[in-house]
This record gives C-alpha cells, sequence and structure tokens, in this order.
C-alpha cells in the first residue's frame, strides 16, 4: 500500500497544477458549460489512455530507473528513447516555468500587488514576472544543488496545500449563494465594470478590502446618480449640459451577486460557448478599460483554450519515474497511476460543474478578477476563507515547480548514461553527494528562457507538445508490442488493447496540432533530429526494441506478397549483389571504391547485398568469415553505404543470394586486373565463369573497369557522362546513367548518348528517333551517331571473333599458358591470317524483349551490330587483336577520352571454351585507355519505359 501511495500522490500533486487555481474559471466563462466539459474530458481521457497503456508496459518486465523514458527507449529502441527522452527533459523543464510563473502571478496578482517593481501589476506584469520568477528559479536551483532528500521533505507540505485546497473549494461550492458568498458584481448591459477604471495608477483596493468596496452601497459607485462613479466615466457636463454615451443611457446598470449559487439556474446562461477577440467585453463589442470595463486581454477560441488547458492534466508519469525507488513497480505503478488519474479527472469535471453552476459568465471570464478589486474567483468561492487557495496555491505550485527542477536533471543523466547521445556524455558527472550539478545548470537555464516569456498562456502550448509527443508514443509502444504478438509481450496488467492505445496515438497527436502547430512541428523537428543522431552517430544498444521487431514482422508480410517473377518495367530497380575480391593476406575487400559506386547507383533505393566466397569448409574457416563480414561492415559504414554484407564459405560458387522476390537483379564484377601477367589460368578463367552464370540465370551485370579512378562519395564530378550504346538490352544503359545523376558525386554531369551506324544507314533519322524516344523517356540527353564502315562494326561480338578448332590446335602447339600484348598487326601479318565467322551465342538475339519502345529496330537495323569478322595469326605465337575493337575503341577514345564516366555494352560471352582467352583479349582492346569504363550488359528485360 506504501508503494501505491508512492506513485499515487505525487502524480496527484503534479496533475492537480496551477491552472486549476487560475484559468480553470476563466476557461469555463468562455467555453461554456458544454464544451468546457468535452474539453476537459477529452484532455483527461487522452492521458488515461496513456495511463493504460503505460501499466502495460511497466508490467512486461523489470522496470529500472529513468521511468517513461526507460519504457519508450526498451520498447520502441535507442533512437526513439534518445528522441522522445529529450523531448520529456523539455517538458519537465518548461513545466517548471508553468509553475513559477503560476505561483507569481499568485503573489503577485492577489496576494500582494504591492511588491510590483515595474509599474502597476494589473496593467504590466510581465517585467514583474521575468524579475521574480528569474529570482525563483535561482532560489530553487540552489535547494535542488542542496540534495534531493532535502526537496523530498518539501514535498509532504505541497502535497497538503494542494488537497486542503481542494476540499475548500468543494465544500464552498455547495455552500455558495447570495448570502454566504457576499461577492457583487456591477454590470452596464453586458459589461462587466471593475470598482475602479483600471487606466488609474493601480486598482485602489486589494483582494483582502475588495468586499467592503463593492458593498459599500452608499458610495454609489454602481449607480446611474451624477456623483457615483460609474456616471463619471461614461458622462460629462459641458456647459452645464450633461453628455453622456448613448450605451450607458440605453443599458440597464445591475448589481448583482456574482456568485449565486447552484440553485440559482445560472448554468443554464452559462451553457454555451461566449468567445472574445483581444480588447471585446461581448462578442463583437469592444471594450473600454479606462471606463473600468473588463475586457480580454487575449483572443480566445476552443482551440486556444484547450491548449492552455491541457497543462493541468499532465504529471502522470512523476509516479513512474520514481520507478527506480520502487519495490515493486509492476504493482505500484499501474494501481497509482491510474487512480490518481481517474481521482483528477472526477475533480476537473467537478469543477467544471460547479464554475459553470455557480458563478455569472460575466465574473467567469473576468480573468484577473478586476471585477473583484483584484481577488482570484476560485478563492472566493472556496471555504472558510479565500486565503486558504491563495496560500495553497502558491505553496502547492511552487512545490511542484521544485519537483520538476529536480526530476529534469535525473532524467537528463539518465539519458546521458545511456551512451546514446554522445553529445550529452558531459552530463554523466555527478558531485560526491551523486547530484547531477551540471544537468542542473542547463536545466536552469534553459527554464529561465521560459521564465523570459513571462506569459503563463503562451509558456502553457510549449509544454503540451512536448508531453503530448511523449505520451503518443507510450501508446505507440504498448501498441505495437501488441500487434506484433512477440513472445516476449506478457504484461501482468490485462486491462489493455491495441485499439485503445492506437487512440491515445490519435488524440495525442491531434491535441498536439490543436496546442499549436508551429509547436507541434517545432517539436517533430527536433525529436526527427535527434533521432537521426542517434541512429548514425550514437552508441549501439540491442534492447530488442519493437521498432525492428514489427520491422521484421512488415519484411515477412511483404515477402509472402512478392512472388519471384520479374516485376513490371516501372517497378524495376537495381537491386544489387556487389561480388568483392578479398586480400589473401588480411581478406578484407581488395577495391574499396566498388563501395562507393554501389551506393552512387542507389538512387534506385533497391536492395544492396556485398558478397564474398572464401574457398573451403566453414568448419574450418568460420572464424575467417566472421572477421571478413567485420571488415566488410566497417567499409560499409566508412563509406556511409546502407546495405547487407554476406560472406559464403563453401567448395563451390554461391548461386543464391536474397529471399523470395526480394532478390538481386543486377550483379557488379570487378575486373580481373593482371590476367595477362598470370601465369595460372584461374586468374581469368573464375571471371569468365561469373559472366557465363549471370548471363544463364538472365540478370544484368556490371563490369567496372580502372575502379581505382572511380570517384568517393565525397568528390563532385563535372564533364559528360558517355553511353556508347551499340546494343539495345533494354535500357539498360540509359537507365544506369539517369541514376548516377541522381547521386550528388554524378550530379553535375550531364549525359551523352552515343550510337553506331552504317554508311547506308539514314544517320539524320535514326538521330531524331533517338532524340524522340529520349523526351519520351523524360531523360535529357545530347545524341549523336558515330558512322563506320561494314568491316569495321561487323566484328563487335566475341563469339564470332575466332576458329575454335584452329584456336585450340594453336593452343597445343605454342603450349603456352597466357598470351603477351599485341600490337598492331603489318601487311605480312595478315597475309599469314586466316579470316572465318564461327558460330555464336543465342544471348544477342534476346536483347530486343520486352515493351519499353520501339527504336530496338533502329538501332539494330540489319543486324550490323552481331557481326565480326575472325582472324586467326600465326607469328611468332602472338594473337591479333580484333580490327574493329581497335577501331572502336579509337571513336570512343577521340569522343569521350575527357568524359567523366564511359558506359558501354558488355559483350557476351564465347559459346566455346577455345575463345575465351581472345574474349578477354578483345574486352582489353576495347576499353583501352579509358580511365573510368563501366561496361554493362542487360538481362534482356526492358528496364524503362515511355509510358507513366
Amino acid at each position: 500500500m506504501g508503494a501505491v501511495l508512492g506513485v499515487y500522490l505525487p502524480t496527484i500533486q503534479h496533475i492537480f497544477g496551477v491552472l486549476m487555481f487560475v484559468r480553470l474559471a476563466w476557461i469555463v466563462g468562455h467555453s461554456g458549460f458544454l464544451e468546457s466539459f468535452f474539453m476537459v474530458f477529452a484532455c483527461c481521457l487522452t492521458t488515461f489512455l496513456t495511463a493504460i497503456s503505460m501499466s502495460a508496459i511497466a508490467t512486461n518486465g523489470m522496470v529500472q530507473a529513468g521511468g517513461s523514458y526507460f519504457m519508450i527507449s526498451r520498447n520502441l529502441g535507442p533512437e526513439c528513447g534518445g528522441a522522445v527522452g529529450i523531448c520529456f527533459y523539455l517538458a519537465n523543464t518548461f513545466a517548471t516555468d508553468l509553475y513559477l510563473l503560476g505561483a507569481i502571478e499568485i503573489l503577485l496578482q492577489y496576494i500582494a500587488p504591492s511588491l510590483a517593481m515595474f509599474g502597476d501589476i494589473h496593467t504590466n506584469p510581465w517585467n514583474n514576472f521575468r524579475l521574480y520568477g528569474t529570482i525563483a528559479v535561482i532560489l530553487l536551483t540552489f535547494v535542488v544543488a542542496v540534495g534531493v532528500r532535502f526537496v523530498q521533505m518539501l514535498a509532504p507540505f505541497s502535497l497538503a496545500c494542494v488537497i486542503i485546497s481542494v476540499l475548500c473549494i468543494f465544500i464552498g461550492a455547495f455552500q455558495a449563494n447570495a448570502e454566504t458568498r457576499d461577492v457583487m458584481i456591477c454590470l452596464l448591459g453586458d459589461r462587466l465594470l471593475s470598482p475602479v477604471a483600471t487606466g488609474a495608477e493601480h486598482l485602489a483596493h486589494a483582494a483582502e478590502n475588495a468586499t467592503a468596496v463593492l458593498h459599500d452601497v452608499a458610495e454609489g459607485w454602481c449607480t446611474k446618480n451624477s456623483s457615483s462613479d460609474v456616471w463619471n466615466r461614461y458622462c460629462s457636463v459641458v456647459n452645464d449640459t450633461e453628455i453622456c454615451d448613448p450605451f450607458f443611457v440605453s443599458s440597464e446598470l445591475r448589481y448583482i451577486p456574482g456568485i449565486p449559487g447552484i440553485t440559482s439556474g445560472v448554468i443554464m446562461r452559462n451553457l454555451y460557448s461566449q468567445y472574445h477577440e483581444k480588447g471585446e467585453v461581448t462578442p463583437g463589442v469592444q471594450g473600454n478599460q479606462a471606463r473600468g470595463e473588463v475586457v480580454s486581454d487575449m483572443s480566445t477560441t476552443f482551440v486556444h483554450l484547450c491548449a492552455i488547458y491541457f497543462p493541468s492534466v499532465t504529471g502522470i508519469m512523476t509516479g513512474s519515474n520514481m520507478s527506480g525507488d520502487l519495490r515493486d513497480p509492476q504493482k505500484s505503478i499501474p494501481i497509482g497511476t491510474i487512480l490518481a488519474q481517474l481521482t483528477c479527472s472526477f475533480v476537473y469535471l467537478s469543477f467544471v460543474f460547479f464554475f459553470g453552476a455557480t458563478t455569472e459568465g460575466p465574473l467567469l471570464r473576468d480573468k484577473f478578477g478586476h471585477s473583484l478589486g483584484g481577488s482570484l474567483l476560485s478563492s472566493r468561492i472556496a471555504w472558510p476563507s479565500h486565503w486558504v487557495v491563495l496560500v495553497g496555491g502558491f505553496c502547492s505550485t511552487m512545490g511542484a515547480a521544485l519537483q520538476c527542477l529536480t526530476s529534469a536533471p535525473r532524467l537528463l543523466q539518465a539519458i546521458a548514461r545511456d551512451n546514446i547521445i554522445p553529445f550529452l556524455d558531459v552530463f554523466k558527472v555527478t558531485t560526491k553527494g551523486g547530484e547531477p550539478l551540471r544537468a542542473l545548470v542547463l536545466t536552469a537555464l534553459i527554464a529561465e528562457g521560459g521564465i523570459l516569456i513571462a506569459s503563463l498562456d503562451y509558456v502553457a502550448p510549449v509544454i503540451d507538445v512536448f508531453f503530448l509527443m511523449c505520451y503518443g508514443f507510450v501508446n505507440l509502444a504498448c501498441a505495437i508490442q501488441t500487434l506484433m504478438k512477440a513472445p516476449s509481450w506478457r504484461p501482468r496488467f490485462k486491462y489493455y488493447h491495441w485499439t485503445l492505445s492506437l487512440l491515445g496515438v490519435v488524440l495525442n497527436l491531434a491535441l498536439s496540432f490543436i496546442a499549436g502547430w508551429y509547436f507541434a512541428l517545432a517539436a517533430f523537428a527536433v525529436a526527427a533530429f535527434i533521432y537521426k543522431y542517434v541512429e548514425y552517430k550514437g552508441g549501439e544498444k540491442e534492447w530488442g526494441d519493437g521498432i525492428r521487431g514489427l520491422s521484421m514482422s512488415a519484411a515477412q508480410k511483404a515477402l509472402l506478397k512478392l512472388d519471384e517473377e520479374d516485376p513490371h518495367t516501372k517497378n524495376w530497380r537495381p537491386q544489387l549483389l556487389v561480388l568483392c575480391k578479398l586480400n589473401s593476406t588480411d581478406f578484407k575487400p581488395k577495391y574499396g571504391r566498388i563501395f562507393n559506386l554501389a551506393s552512387q547507383l542507389k538512387a534506385g533505393m533497391g536492395l544492396t547485398v556485398f558478397a564474398a566466397v572464401l574457398h573451403g569448409d566453414y568448419l574450418e574457416n568460420s572464424k575467417k568469415s566472421h572477421q571478413c563480414k567485420e571488415a566488410m561492415k566497417q567499409i560499409m559504414k566508412e563509406q556511409k553505404v546502407k546495405g547487407f554484407a554476406k560472406i559464403c564459405v563453401c567448395f563451390h560458387r554461391c548461386q543464391t543470394v536474397g529471399l523470395g522476390g526480394m532478390r538481386h537483379n543486377t550483379v557488379i564484377v570487378g575486373w580481373p586486373y593482371g590476367w595477362r601477367q598470370s601465369t595460372e589460368e584461374r586468374s581469368w578463367k573464375v571471371f569468365l565463369d561469373t559472366v557465363k552464370v549471370i548471363a544463364a540465370k538472365e540478370l544484368a551485370l556490371l563490369v567496372p573497369r580502372g575502379i581505382e579512378n572511380f570517384p568517393d562519395n565525397k568528390t563532385r564530378l563535372d564533364g559528360p557522362i558517355d553511353v556508347w550504346w551499340i546494343v539495345h538490352d533494354g535500357g539498360m544503359l540509359i537507365l544506369l546513367s539517369f541514376l548516377l545523376k541522381q547521386h550528388k558525386v554524378w550530379k553535375n554531369c550531364h549525359l551523352r548518348i552515343f550510337t553506331v551506324a552504317q554508311l547506308a544507314d539514314n544517320s539524320i533519322q535514326l538521330k531524331k528517333d533517338l532524340e524522340t524516344f529520349l523526351y519520351q523517356l523524360r531523360i535529357n540527353a545530347e545524341v549523336f551517331v558515330e558512322e563506320m564502315y561494314d568491316s569495321d562494326i561487323s566484328a563487335y561480338t566475341v563469339e564470332r571473333t575466332l576458329d575454335m578448332e584452329k584456336r585450340a590446335q594453336m593452343l597445343r602447339e605454342l603450349k603456352l599458358g597466357r598470351r603477351g600484348t599485341v600490337g598492331q598487326f603489318s601487311s605480312q601479318d595478315r597475309n599469314n591470317c586466316v579470316g572465318q565467322e564461327t558460330e555464336g551465342s543465342d544471348e544477342e538475339e534476346k536483347g530486343g524483349r520486352g515493351g519499353g519502345g520501339s527504336l530496338s529496330v533502329n538501332l539494330l537495323h540489319h543486324d550490323l551490330l552481331f557481326h565480326l569478322s575472325v582472324f586467326l595469326c600465326r607469328n611468332e605465337g602472338k594473337l591479333m587483336r580484333m580490327h574493329t575493337a581497335v577501331r572502336l575503341n579509337s571513336a570512343i577514345r577521340i569522343k569521350s577520352g575527357s568524359a567523366a564516366l564511359v558506359i558501354i555494352n558488355f559483350p557476351a560471352p564465347p559459346a566455346k571454351l577455345a575463345a575465351e582467352e581472345n574474349y578477354m583479349e578483345y574486352l582489353e582492346a576495347l576499353t583501352e585507355g579509358l580511365d573510368r569504363v563501366l561496361m554493362v550488359r542487360g538481362s534482356g528485360q526492358e528496364v524503362v519505359t515511355i509510358y507513366s
């Protein structure tokens, strides 16, 4: 029972805030009984749903120090925990301002107006609030610095003041009538008048003698007699002629009880709202403060008043914040929090009824009690004396401010100790007595910023959005855990449901925008910044949060819906499998720039898997595999590349990566540098085998040549990206060049498209067709047509370059494991050569499959791009390069020698084994002298479309 009270009583103290004493009656007066009752009920319902969600989370395992921050971070992860934790810290910090400004308002407005240092407290309160608020922040900071034990000694006294004040208002409301509450008000028509015009230097009478002033009928101030004070405000004598304001003449002047009581039927007059614009007495009628008319100091609407009221119901997590000091948090937090919430909701709804049923509407709308001579309305209703509420309200609000100033630094310290936000490490430090002094100093400085705002009504919305964000995430955590049905979700508290939690999320979100959309957006921006900071810079915490569990559940459902068929052209994007070559010494990826290239292609937002193969048995190489994977992850982190790392230890080449429809469709393979110098056939044989497997699986292939010359992610390139579009392969080259330009590295580059035609072709028409096609694709690029003779371009594909049988016979005769470089061949060489066309690969015939456009017919006109002459030369064992490759390479170097990147079609691998080494020579000849080349072979599937 003691533990339950340890949660219940602090929660009660914080929920019963200053607004209950100084603003609730004013809110009821403007909103009316019906709307204000709905407003209070909606706010209380929001916090009640949050209390239910928090109770479920608190009973699902042990709750350590940190309260709501601990629960959110362990259920939604360190990112959400850090973001919401900071917002909750700011909410508690600004709540200190709310309570302090309320206490100072009670002190200067109603208890001791003579303490005002900057003129009349009723006409110029803001500088007085700033001065005394600053003094209060300094004093409370020193009190908190003494130690939490000293603060806790003052808590029972503050709580007692709250309880006594509430009970006195209850008793007074039932006793209130015209006789027991001798509060008289003066009404001129619908305009409420104060005893003394507020344009004077100050109110003539303070709260303690206001009753005597109002009952001093002998003075006759509330009459239309020419000697009365009211007459002097509206009338004057000019040339022995009385001249009065027409409104004064036509309106009835009434001197009536301001608190007639429950039985008077005044609730029917207060049933509906009566909102005011700034300076109005009644809606649409501007008042005159110099005449003593009580005017509205601010515009009021339901939304605005709701934002001002909501801080009254915050504080439901005060008891849970003591989770580290509770013997059994799983029992005391649910019972104590829910009972406190129900108690406060009952009291607030009762107060709405009491104010609406006992007090005249104009008096309810008198914000600062000017018509009562500067007296607080709720104190005039209380029994037996108004001093009970004034003193009790002042002491309780000061105590609540002290509690907030104590808890906020400890919350900041708890966040810092979790090491999820590195720049908060400085606030881990405590004094020898365990006090977070540094965090306290920062909290006091932030609180001082709120004090400088000075207005209670403008501080309240700031507090709203931060508290509502915290409450919303508590509801979200409960909803996610419930919907996931995780085995670890086993709360002892059974009276919850995911629909209630989602309703709580919606209500919190709605109220945050009601409080002020600009404040809400600012709070969301702060939370988003902290979230991203923790995600990228924060410490790694494996708390098994629900967000990751929800992601896993969503991914599972999405994978089940995706089939393994090729996606529609509109949905096609490169899903990359990057094959990384490992160093033989430290087993780290050999070419780090291939990671940069993959990230620059990620404008397609597709899957990226970085994979490497270790040859051998997994039992023998498991440790080495782990080291390789960590090294790969480290490079990915350094290069800021998002993706997955996979190491396969096997005797045979791995063929499968991915799951279901979420699998790669494009493979990046590194070029086998130094294959000519190696005596091992495996140096280029592995590369060709990989290319053939990729072609057999109908995957797209990317082979970067000169990978070390490719830019990192910090470089900014300009100049052209040249696409040599020799074979139409579904638009793969065009799409890749477009995706590269979406990255900041290639953003300043421009595209140029080159295609090859025979002299017999209509080059002008071909260029127009290509420009039209690019226009329909919504891609901006320059188009060029390069004309070549038939003999120059008839030898592009590798499988038609060699007489396989003669090539195999030559290798047997020469018995060479490798081939040297081949220079330009002479006339003597040509006479020793035999040219013969051979059978080629069937894969080139698949290039035009798909529906991306009609240009492929023009690009493949007369099948010019698939004919290759074969030359076999026996001249001291050297194999000639194909003249066509040399000619095409020469054209590329002339046109694109200064290009930032050259993208070219990758020829199909040969169908016969004997032609493989010549195929490698052909690729060397094709790309010789180019710094950055990206060879691309499409899968035959259309990847771009002219249709939307």
